[in-house]
């Protein structure tokens, strides 16, 4: 779920992947693996991620629809 509404939620925003990198401090490399599946995010980068993606790490994480 998480992968999905990453790549979801930054595409709605017009990121691309490298924006976002560049939005949390963190490489190209790391979202691609996010989105991809093959990694998760720390806490802290959860947070930086939801703060720029303007989303609730509950919606991130697909424990709620808003």
């Amino acid at each position: 779920m998480f992968k999905e509404r990453l790549r979801e939620l930054r595409l709605e925003k017009g990121l691309r992947q490298l924006d976002v990198a560049n939005a949390v401090g963190v490489t190209l490399r790391a979202i691609c693996n996010y989105e991809a599946g093959t990694r998760e995010p720390s806490l802290d980068m959860l947070i930086s991620l939801c703060k720029v993606l303007e989303t609730t790490p509950n919606y991130l994480l697909g424990f709620s629809d808003y």
